[in-house]
């Protein structure tokens, strides 16, 4: 562990810059959102669209806005534990929200049959397979913890604001493939059964924990800051970290629905209609 602080040398014009792109692609994201929300109640006044995901997607864009923009935005450039509050906020709870909302389920409501049919040909191939199966989303989220903060990469992102854009888009699309896997709405090629998603859950916390523990006791951590901010941020990951799992945890038992018996299943596919996603 050092304890030099990182130098961020950003400009007023360039760090305007910086925090007007993200705000107006989150601004997009939840109009297109809102967009295609009023075009599925219109389309099936009956089915609709629930105003509680539509709220779930406007809750996640709001707090990717709160992490993106000043002053999270600056205090994440020169402290660590800013940093880390940035990541909480990116990989964790703004996630959970945005899957939540159902996304694809919105899509596939609203796109052409033709369009709709690609997209689930898409949602259920061999790669869609591999990287919905859950040990592949626990090593992207939560095993990439451990090469970021225990290796020279964290640091090296510091002074390249691609990198370190890379990082974020990292942290959001990990965490995002995580709490779908775990505990989303939308269709999955291959969901496993409950108890193995909390099984991967009880591994993420896990992770969650001991890497918060090395970084909070400086075992290891390649980190370029004070000490007292490493320690800081390691308190953040090991807290935030186990609410936003038991958030996850609670969408997760939230969403559950008991497999019927085959008898059941046999009698619901005889009565079954023509299924509206």
């Amino acid at each position: 562990m050092h304890h030099d602080t990182p130098a961020h040398a950003d400009g007023t014009e360039s760090g305007l810059a910086e925090w007007l792109l993200p705000g107006l692609v989150l601004l997009a994201a939840a109009a297109g959102y809102l967009l295609l929300a009023r075009r599925a109640r219109h389309r099936n006044a009956a089915l609709g669209w629930s105003r509680r995901r539509t709220a779930g997607f406007l809750t996640g864009t709001a707090l990717l806005g709160v992490a993106l923009l000043p002053p999270v935005a600056v205090f994440a450039h020169e402290d660590f534990r800013g940093h880390m509050a940035q990541h909480m906020l990116i990989g964790m709870y703004a996630p959970l929200a945005l899957v939540l909302a159902a996304p694809v389920t919105l899509l596939l409501r609203t796109l052409p049959a033709a369009r709709a049919r690609q997209l689930t040909a898409v949602l259920h191939s061999p790669p869609a397979r591999v990287v919905a199966h859950p040990a592949v989303a626990l090593l992207l989220s939560s095993g990439s913890l451990a090469v970021l903060y225990f290796t020279p990469l964290y640091n090296a992102t510091l002074g390249h604001p691609a990198a370190h854009w890379l990082l974020h888009a990292h942290f959001l699309l990990s965490g995002c493939l995580f709490a779908y896997v775990i505990a989303g709405p939308d269709p999955a090629p291959a969901r496993p059964a409950v108890p193995v998603r909390l099984v991967c859950l009880g591994v993420a916390v896990t992770a969650h924990a001991v890497i918060s523990q090395l970084m909070y006791g400086g075992f290891w951590v390649d980190v370029h800051a004070p000490a007292d901010q490493v320690r800081g941020g390691a308190e953040i990951m090991y807290y935030g970290g186990d609410i936003a799992e038991l958030l996850l945890a609670a969408a997760l038992v939230t969403t559950w629905r008991p497999e019927r018996g085959r008898g059941d299943r046999r009698g619901a596919a005889a009565r079954q209609a023509p299924v509206v996603v």
